[in-house]
């Protein structure tokens, strides 16, 4: 087991609340907090009845009656203020506790209850009217009070009413002395069942407040065991999201070793013989080559989309430089196909991501030139309602109407009337769903038009950049030669994979270079520690190195060994994830992506060796 899995339950059950209390007694539990809460009213209540009836009957009642009664009710009231204290003193108290204390307020209530019901025996005929009156208006106002408090807990609310209204409805109606008492004592009872009724009303509507909140507690507590969940699936969903990233990244890493080797032995049969069915034969080797890297870089792309793991930093983009990287990397392509590549508006400036927007026009370039056969591909750009209007144009196959809403979903790829070359199906219909996703993280809004027979365009717009005060040299436009020779041109190839090695040694002596081939750091600063060494022309090496090294320590080795001369290097690395651009201007390099064509490494070196 997994010290994941182990540890699993462990979260889910630090995640998971704690389960609910059955409905009934969480509403048991609710009607005892509220009518604590309605304790200091009640209690206040009590000692204003109190003060009222002192003040009527004080001069007519019997004073040992009078302060007896007082002194019982205030007895009870006591008790039932040091009832209210304990419960302000344990605030946190369990649900058993607060059932328990439930019992003896019940017993309180019913003990007030009667010290009302017999304050209308003890006093009913005293005095005038008046007297008699106030005395049931205080009797009445505590039996609707009572409504609000003891409308939860009807056997104690009845109970209660019971205790204060029975004995003076029997006191009245026993009183013969005055007339109309039947009456009154009739009136009163009738009193008696409308309160009954009207607190019958009241306890279903709050009954229903409680059984809501009831009900929302045990939602909440639900949505919380769900949220949960979710949160504990979308952790594992990104951990399985990264796990695809680096698994795609490995794989893209180790396959494209073989790759690159196998392109350059090819190229390397191909300089050795000059048969055409051996050429015919590379050439299908290296489209399979090329089609294959594709694919990879496909499949990583759009994994690294998905995922979250592209960020967009947006700055000034001058576009000559851009189209020159686009020249440099298509333009033996094109050629190789008998097309013009072109590019105009290489003096604007746009304000864009500048790795985003080369990599948009990158797959847009060469989906162009790979459905085209005639003519050729244009790259321009030109303002268009104070931005810039960035647009890919081609004379190919073009893609029918009917389709064209269709070629941005992933793994579609369009079916055209005219028979396909070999070349045209390779890919897995992701390089404009690539684009488009990465147009939206510009919020670059990105458009097609297109002609089935006639060509397509694909148009992004792009907010107009400040060109920054510096102006860097650019090199002139020169169609690189395609019978390339490095006679009497010595190269450093650093590689640690013995395939890799030896197809670059063996195409680069091809071409006429003198090499030298180290497979580790520790084998290079040896080199140049030995008198055997002599100044290199290019230095070609390899990222990844064994014993945690990596192309940057074989470059400072040997640069340090000639420093004067500013040696040219070009690194291969088989990571396509990007991150070493920093790297590619700190320490004067550029970076190619394996697995590398001879025509790519062709024209890169003749770059770096200001061949024309």
């Amino acid at each position: 087991m997994t010290a994941e899995a182990a540890a699993a339950p462990a979260v889910a059950a630090e995640a998971a609340p704690p389960a609910p209390v059955p409905r009934r007694v969480g509403t048991l539990v609710d009607q005892m907090r509220a009518l604590y809460v309605q304790t200091p009213a009640t209690l206040a209540g009590y000692v204003f009845g109190v003060v009222v009836i002192v003040m009527l009957f004080q001069p007519l009642a019997d004073p040992r009656v009078l302060w007896g009664w007082v002194g019982a009710v205030a007895l009870l009231w006591g008790v039932r203020l040091a009832h209210y204290l304990r419960y302000l003193r344990t605030p946190t108290a369990d649900d058993a506790t607060l059932l328990a204390w439930r019992r003896s307020w019940r017993v309180l209530v019913l003990l007030q209850g009667s010290m009302w019901g017999l304050a209308s025996w003890l006093f009913w005929g005293l005095g005038t009217p008046y007297q008699t009156i106030a005395l049931i208006l205080v009797i009445h106002t505590y039996c609707v009070s009572s409504v609000q408090l003891l409308a939860t807990q009807a056997g104690v609310f009845l109970g209660f009413i019971s205790l204060v209204l029975t004995p003076a409805i029997v006191r009245i109606a026993s009183d013969t002395t005055q007339p109309g008492n039947i009456q009154l004592a009739v009136v009163l009872a009738i009193v008696f069942l409308a309160t009954v009724l009207m607190v019958r009303t009241y306890r279903n509507a709050l009954g229903q407040a409680i059984s809501l909140k009831a009900r929302t507690e045990e939602l909440a507590v639900q949505l919380r065991v769900e949220k949960a969940e979710a949160d504990t699936a979308r952790r594992a969903a990104e951990a399985a999201s990264r796990a695809k990233t680096q698994f795609f990244a490995a794989a893209s890493h180790d396959l494209r070793q073989p790759l690159h080797a196998m392109g350059l032995f090819a190229e390397a049969l191909r300089q050795r013989s000059h048969d055409p069915e051996v050429a015919s034969l590379v050439n299908s080797i290296n489209e399979s080559v090329d089609a294959l890297e594709g694919l990879f870089g496909e499949l990583l792309d759009i994994t690294r989309i998905d995922t979250g793991g592209v960020e967009v930093n947006p700055a000034p983009v001058r576009l000559r430089d851009v189209f020159g990287r686009l020249r440099l990397h298509f333009e033996p392509i094109a050629f190789e196909k008998g097309l013009m590549l072109s590019f105009r508006g290489e003096q604007h400036v746009a304000h864009a991501d500048p790795v985003l927007l080369e990599r948009v026009l990158r797959n847009l370039v060469s989906n162009a030139i790979r459905y085209t056969d005639d003519g050729g591909v244009l790259v321009s750009c030109r303002p268009r309602n104070g931005q810039l209007l960035v647009q890919v144009w081609d004379s190919g196959i073009g893609i029918a109407e009917a389709m064209l809403p269709r070629i941005f979903d992933e793994f579609f790829q369009v079916q055209s009337n005219r028979p396909l070359e070999a070349h045209h199906r390779k890919g897995l219909g992701l390089g404009l769903a690539i684009v488009k996703r990465l147009s939206g993280l510009m919020a670059a809004p990105l458009d097609v038009r297109s002609r089935a027979g006639h060509g397509t365009v694909f148009s992004l717009t792009v907010p107009v950049g400040k060109a920054p005060r510096t102006v860097e040299a650019v090199a002139g436009k020169a169609k690189l030669p395609i019978g390339l020779t490095l006679e009497g041109r010595r190269f450093v190839v650093v590689e640690d994979e013995a395939a890799v090695r030896e197809g670059l040694v063996v195409l680069l002596q091809a071409w006429g270079a003198s090499v030298v081939a180290f497979d580790t750091v520790e084998g290079v600063e040896a080199w140049v520690g030995s008198s055997a060494a002599e100044e290199p022309h290019l230095l070609l090496v390899d990222y990844r190195l064994p014993q945690g090294k990596t192309g940057i320590d074989a470059l400072v080795a040997l640069r340090a060994r000639w420093p004067q001369a500013k040696l040219p290097a070009i690194v291969i690395t088989g990571s396509s994830l990007g991150g070493h651009e920093d790297e590619a201007v700190t320490h004067d390099y550029h970076l190619l992506i394996k697995p590398v064509l001879p025509n790519k490494l062709r024209a890169m070196i003749a770059f770096k060796l200001g061949m024309r």
